[in-house]
C-alpha cells in the first residue's frame, strides 16, 4: 500500500511523535573521553592541531576531569607523552612511567571513573614504530613480551581496562596470560580489533609525538580497503580473550561496525579519531557547520552503526548538550 494511504511524514509532525519512534538513543553512557598527559606540573600545553584539546600535566588533569566526572562520563583514555624515548619504549612499562602516575591519581581522586589504558609502544620508542625493530621490521613476537610486561604494570597502578592498541598478531593472548598469572583476572581486555592504517591520525600523532621516524606501520595496521580482514581479527581477538572490541577510525568505517556488529555477540567500541575531530573543529571556526549538529549527527551515525562505546575527543561537548 502506497501514497496517499502511506504518508511517513505522519510520524515526523511534532518533537514529542519524533521522539516515539527514534530508532537511535545517544547517551553519555556511550562515550569515553579520551585524554593526553605528560610530565611536570601546572601544564595545559595545546594542541595545535586539535583546537580545544591540551596535553596536561597530572596536577592540570584532575581539574580538568572535575567537569567529566559532574557529566557523568563513565571513564577516559589518557595517552602518555614520555619524558625519554628509547629503541624498546622502556617508559611505557616502567613503573614510575607517565600513564602508571596518571593512573595512580586519577584513581585516587576518582576512585569511580573508568580509566581505560591505552596499550602501545609507538609514543615511547625512538623510531616510533608500535614494536622492536630489527633490520627496519617491527618484529612481532619480541614485541609480545613488552606489551605484556606494559599491561601488568597498567593494571598495578589500578587501569581498570586495558587496551591493546598496536596490532601485533597474539597481543591478546600474551596479554590475557600475563594479566592472569599476575593475579588480575577481573581485568577486562579492549581490543582495537580492527585498527586501519588510517591518513585520519595525524593530529594525534603531533599531540603524542608518535609519528613514525622511517616508513609507515601499513605491515602492522589494516589496509583501508580490506572489509573481510577485519572480521578475521575481531574473531581471532575474541578467541584470544577480548572482552570488547574495537573498530578504529569511525566515521569511513561505519560498514565495518555494522558488520561486526551483526556477527559479534560482544560489545563494541568504535573510535572517533583525532582527524575526524580536527576537521569538525576546523569548519567549525571558520563558520561552514553548525558544531554541535554535526557532532552529536555523527556520533549517533556511530551509534546507529552499531557500537556500544564512543570513544571521542568531542565527549564533554557532547555530554553538555546531552544533559
Amino acid at each position: 500500500m502506497s501514497f496517499p494511504v502511506q504518508r511517513p511524514r505522519r510520524l515526523r509532525s511534532n518533537e514529542n511523535i519524533r521522539r516515539l519512534v527514534r530508532e537511535t538513543s545517544l547517551s553519555v553512557d556511550n562515550l569515553i573521553y579520551p585524554v593526553f598527559v605528560g610530565h611536570g606540573s601546572g601544564l595545559a600545553r595545546p594542541v595545535e592541531a586539535m583546537p580545544g584539546v591540551y596535553c596536561f600535566s597530572i596536577d592540570k588533569l584532575l581539574e580538568h576531569l572535575e567537569e567529566a566526572v559532574k557529566l557523568n562520563i563513565p571513564g577516559i583514555l589518557p595517552f602518555g607523552v614520555p619524558a625519554y624515548k628509547d629503541e624498546t619504549g622502556s617508559e611505557a612499562y616502567d613503573d614510575k612511567g607517565i600513564i602508571q602516575e596518571a593512573v595512580r591519581a586519577v584513581k585516587r581522586a576518582y576512585p569511580e571513573l573508568l580509566v581505560i589504558t591505552d596499550l602501545c609502544l609507538c609514543e615511547y620508542t625512538s623510531h616510533g614504530h608500535c614494536g622492536v625493530i630489527e633490520d627496519g621490521y617491527v618484529l612481532n613476537d619480541p614485541t609480545l613480551d613488552l606489551l605484556a610486561r606494559t599491561a601488568v604494570s597498567h593494571a598495578s597502578a589500578g587501569a581498570d581496562i586495558i587496551a591493546p592498541s598496536d596490532m601485533m598478531d597474539g597481543r591478546v593472548g600474551a596479554i590475557r596470560g600475563a594479566l592472569d598469572k599476575n593475579g588480575f583476572i577481573n581485568v577486562p581486555i579492549m581490543s582495537y580489533s580492527a585498527k586501519y592504517a588510517s591518513a585520519y591520525y595525524g593530529p594525534f600523532r603531533e599531540a603524542a609525538g608518535s609519528a613514525p621516524q622511517f616508513g609507515d606501520r601499513k605491515s602492522y595496521q589494516m589496509d583501508p580497503a580490506n572489509a573481510d580482514e577485519a572480521l578475521r581479527e575481531v574473531w581471532l581477538d575474541i578467541d584470544e580473550g577480548a572482552d570488547i572490541i574495537m573498530v578504529k577510525p569511525a566515521l569511513a568505517y561505519m560498514d565495518i561496525i555494522r558488520r561486526v556488529k551483526d556477527e559479534v555477540n560482544c560489545p563494541l567500541a568504535a573510535y572517533n579519531v583525532s582527524g575526524e575531530y580536527s576537521m569538525v573543529k576546523a569548519a567549525a571556526q571558520n563558520g561552514w557547520v553548525d558544531e554541535k549538529r554535526i557532532v552529536m549527527e555523527s556520533l549517533t551515525g556511530i551509534k546507529r552503526a552499531g557500537a556500544d562505546i564512543i570513544i571521542t575527543y568531542h565527549a564533554l561537548d557532547a555530554a553538555r548538550w546531552l544533559k
